[in-house]
């Protein structure tokens, strides 16, 4: 079986392109999350309108597939700026010194947690566990795994991805 088409992410919304990727998908076991993942993949977010879409090939309810995409912090339901700075806020980080890079990384960036920079360079995201604890407090700059993060290491990872 061939897979879904590939596109930039942030590729305006299709709701044909949409439906094929669900018909694509939609024979495989547990078939919602490799669909949503493939969205993502295509359009960068999970736009509201591909909601029901999915929802009607897979014949489930439009509550379902909008309760996994809100659940899982992979599905964003808005478009995420040039470069993903997520750090993780559960307890291990927060103990190493992990709220208070939370505080200095809106300071620097001047968003809160869930936003994008208005001129869409950066978005800030907080996650639940890189599963790099003994090296906390961890962060990701795009794919890049930040062990023992400060602010001074995840600006430079910013500005020099945006080279």
């Amino acid at each position: 079986m061939a897979g879904p088409a590939a596109a930039t992410p942030g590729t305006a919304f299709d709701a044909d392109a949409v439906i094929a990727i669900a018909e694509c998908l939609r024979g495989l076991e547990g078939p919602l999350l490799p669909i949503l993942h493939a969205v993502v993949e295509r359009f960068g977010h999970v736009d509201a309108r591909a909601v029901p879409l999915i929802a009607d090939v897979l014949n489930r309810s439009r509550a379902e597939v909008h309760g996994v995409v809100g659940f899982y912090h992979d599905f964003r339901r808005t478009p995420a700026g040039r470069h993903r700075v997520r750090q993780c806020r559960a307890e291990a980080c927060q103990a190493m010194g992990g709220e208070e890079l939370a505080a200095a990384l809106e300071r620097a960036f001047g968003i809160p947690f869930g936003a994008t920079t208005p001129d869409g360079r950066v978005t800030l995201e907080a996650v639940y566990c890189l599963g790099n604890c003994a090296l906390s407090p961890a962060a990701m700059v795009d794919d890049e795994l930040v062990g023992r993060a400060d602010l001074g290491r995840i600006e430079t990872l910013v500005r020099e991805a945006a080279q």
